[in-house]
């Protein structure tokens, strides 16, 4: 089984925000600096902030390689991760400039969950960002 890349080859990835969540419905991902756009994309997984990495509230779970990002999600029956509170997971987003850019859903399927976070400025790199 091929595992693709979350991010386009070619073409745009939309930077969306709670007043823009429903446009360019066409796009398949889409990145968002919103905390209240990823609440409602955890929620809607039943997925719990979580990290690896030692935090203001607790030590190191497990070695975690994601460039210094720090923070994930649990989902329900994969609990890998240390779960941690919103205010906690969202200070560390702002403070190393995060972009949560995730595969919308296609109304086919169970909610994707597929996400990834990365630092606004590598996506920028990567990707043509709107």
């Amino acid at each position: 089984m091929e595992v693709r890349s979350l991010l386009p080859d070619n073409g745009p990835i939309a930077l969306i925000d709670s007043q823009s969540e429903d446009r360019l419905a066409e796009l398949p991902v889409v990145a968002t600096q919103d905390h209240d756009v990823i609440r409602r994309w955890a929620e809607r997984r039943h997925a719990e902030p979580a990290t690896g990495e030692a935090t203001e509230s607790g030590p190191s779970t497990l070695v975690v390689n994601d460039h210094g990002t720090g923070i994930r999600f649990n989902f329900p029956g994969v609990g890998r991760f240390r779960p941690i509170a919103w205010d906690e997971w969202f200070r560390n987003f702002d403070a190393y400039g995060l972009v949560f850019v995730y595969e919308r859903e296609d109304g086919k399927h169970n909610p994707a969950a597929r996400y990834r976070m990365l630092p606004m400025d590598a996506l920028q790199r990567m990707a043509d960002v709107r």
